[in-house]
């Protein structure tokens, strides 16, 4: 009587384990630049009609201006390539001090800088309180091209005007709706942001605040 074979063992079933998730990518940091923008050019980079754009003076790709500064003023110019960041620095909600160095016609008397102070009444709403103090000597600046006009039998002084808003020509009209036109406008600082000795037409990189929640701009 012949044996029956032995029984085959059952091959083991190999246990898989779920693959390990890809380590998530580490975060780029959010770049921000600091440019002393000349008389003259827009808060863009194409240019329009008689004003240069951006283009003519940085390079890096991806940047976006924050918180814009008219043509016909000049100064501290702020530009990121993270909206997070953007969004900081120009929203008005953020709170966000920026500095201006304003020459003004005529010498305001303490009354004029005192409504400035307060707030002043503009066609669009009063403005928020502000600080501001005359500013004697006057701050050492490059030369503006072309010139700011003058007119012989009217002095002008500098003045520091720190703000929170951001509302169109809103400096110019401020001290405007106080008897003293500006006639010189330069922005001399952003938060914690400074021209800090910029030429004009030139840019350099700067530290982003921290934490900046990461959006990056597409």
């Amino acid at each position: 009587m012949s044996t029956p074979p032995a029984p085959r063992p059952r091959p083991r079933l190999a246990l898989r384990r779920p693959a390990a998730a890809p380590a998530p990518a580490p975060q780029r940091a959010a770049r921000l630049l600091r440019f002393n923008k000349p008389y003259g050019v827009l808060s863009q980079f194409t240019p329009e009609g008689r004003w240069r754009g951006l283009q003519d003076f940085i390079d890096v790709p991806g940047v976006y201006v924050a918180g814009r500064l008219d043509a016909d003023s000049e100064g501290l110019l702020l530009l990121t390539d993270d909206g997070a960041l953007q969004a900081r620095i120009s929203d008005p909600r953020h709170k966000m001090e920026k500095t201006y160095w304003v020459q003004v016609e005529g010498i305001p008397d303490e009354a004029a800088l005192q409504a400035l102070r307060h707030g002043v009444q503009l066609g669009d709403g009063p403005t928020l309180p502000a600080r501001v103090r005359r500013l004697e000597p006057p701050p050492a600046l490059w030369e503006r091209d072309p010139p700011i006009r003058v007119r012989q039998n009217i002095p002008d002084c500098w003045i520091e005007l720190i703000i929170r808003e951001g509302r169109n020509r809103q400096v110019r009209r401020m001290t405007a709706a106080v008897g003293h036109p500006t006639l010189r406008l330069v922005r001399a600082a952003i938060g914690p942001y400074a021209l800090d000795g910029l030429e004009p037409g030139c840019w350099q990189p700067a530290s982003p605040p921290s934490p900046v929640p990461h959006h990056r701009k597409k």
